[in-house]
């Protein structure tokens, strides 16, 4: 075991579990009208503490046995046989484990930006459940665990490069979520502007900082690869921010605070697959590129095919792993054949999973909520509370 490591990890941990609580907590919930807060955190709330328990019973096991290229198998459900001196490189498994649950909890969180203002409670939480079980464990699986897609799987001896979950968790949360705003259909209210900018902007910053743990954590190591991932970060981040920003103004004659902070959460995302295998200036340029791409892949979303992914979680953080994950191939940093075909992958086997688990669970629990409801907001008629006086 080696020390620094172990510590690096346990302070990375802490990082990505605050990127999920409070962080995208409050960045959604800033997105939405102010009687649909308390949904959004509740949410939140409920789906991370849920993934923390599966990913202990069957998640951690499905993504990081060994029993085939497939799927990881039983060998360690509810961490059978792991104690604390049982270790996974240099740091011991417990960490390891705990370290991926964050990323287990994170990635279904994200996939809630879709549910936003007009999805029944009871749906919510049993899709998440067998998503993160069904979809991002195996996938996780393939990628990380030793799986298929990896090297000496079926693209060869040099297999997918995704460092820290351009495929894993932004490519899955974006495609089931563009999947599922398809099935559930518009809001009754979709244009209302965000309730709380401010709120908003502080998620986004809450993320930016849990995100340095997100991908320096990924390195496994406290090393100059680890220092590198963070540098990389905080670079993609800014400059999407930035290029956001002009192409904003470009296209609308205005800047606005939550499209400047949305850019942000774009370079994050694109970054992610490609932060261990890049410098500052190749950072820069995915940073450039995802702050245009993306915008515009939210704009042909919503404008041109009508398509109410409400809180643009396609638009950002799917479209932001693919174009990063691409971006790797033309810098000459990955395989164009390992990139494309997993992508390819991973993006066809998410949206069907998701097609039926979502029509599964909408015929268990029903999945959209009355006009009637849908109106008043889900604040307080599904949970009872307001989050405050004043309704907009």
């Amino acid at each position: 075991m080696n020390q620094a490591d172990t510590v690096w990890i346990l302070i990375s941990t802490a990082l990505v579990f605050f990127m999920t609580l409070p962080g995208l907590a409050l960045f959604y919930g800033g997105m939405v009208r102010a009687r649909n807060v308390i949904s959004v955190f509740i949410q939140c709330y409920v789906v991370a503490c849920l993934m923390a328990i599966l990913w202990f019973v069957a998640g951690y096991s499905i993504a990081y046995g060994d029993t085939s290229p497939y799927w990881g198998g039983i060998s360690k459900l509810a961490l059978i046989n792991i104690t604390q001196e049982s270790l996974s490189g240099t740091v011991p498994e417990i960490v390891f484990f705990a370290f991926q649950m964050t990323f287990a909890i994170i990635t279904p969180v994200l996939v809630l930006g879709v549910f936003a203002e007009r999805t029944k409670f009871g749906f919510v939480v049993l899709f998440s459940c067998l998503w993160m079980l069904l979809v991002y464990a195996p996938v996780a699986h393939w990628v990380w665990g030793g799986g298929m897609l990896a090297d000496g799987g079926i693209f060869g001896e040099t297999g997918v490069r995704d460092f820290a979950g351009g495929l894993v968790v932004h490519e899955t949360a974006g495609v089931a979520a563009l999947v599922i705003a398809l099935v559930l259909g518009p809001r009754m209210y979709r244009g209302y502007a965000p309730h709380n900018p401010g709120m908003v902007m502080t998620g986004a910053a809450m993320l930016w900082v849990g995100w340095l743990g997100f991908n320096g954590g990924s390195s496994l190591a406290a090393d100059a690869l680890a220092g590198m991932a963070m540098t990389v970060t905080l670079l993609a981040g800014a400059t999407a921010s930035v290029s956001w920003m002009f192409w904003e103004y470009i296209k609308t004659g205005q800047v606005s605070l939550v499209g400047m902070v949305t850019g942000t959460i774009a370079g994050l995302a694109a970054v992610t697959p490609a932060s261990g295998f890049v410098g500052p200036i190749y950072a820069i340029m995915i940073g450039i590129v995802a702050g245009i791409l993306c915008q515009e892949t939210m704009y042909f979303l919503r404008d041109k095919l009508n398509i109410d992914d409400s809180l643009d979680v396609f638009a950002v953080h799917g479209a932001g792993g693919i174009y990063g994950s691409m971006m790797m191939a033309a810098l000459g940093v990955a395989s164009w054949q390992a990139q494309l075909g997993s992508i390819a992958i991973v993006g066809a086997y998410t949206a069907a999973v998701t097609l039926v688990l979502v029509f599964f669970c909408k015929g268990v629990l029903g999945m959209r909520v009355d006009p009637e409801t849908e109106e008043q907001g889900l604040d307080y008629a599904a949970h009872n509370q307001r989050a405050y006086d004043l309704e907009s």
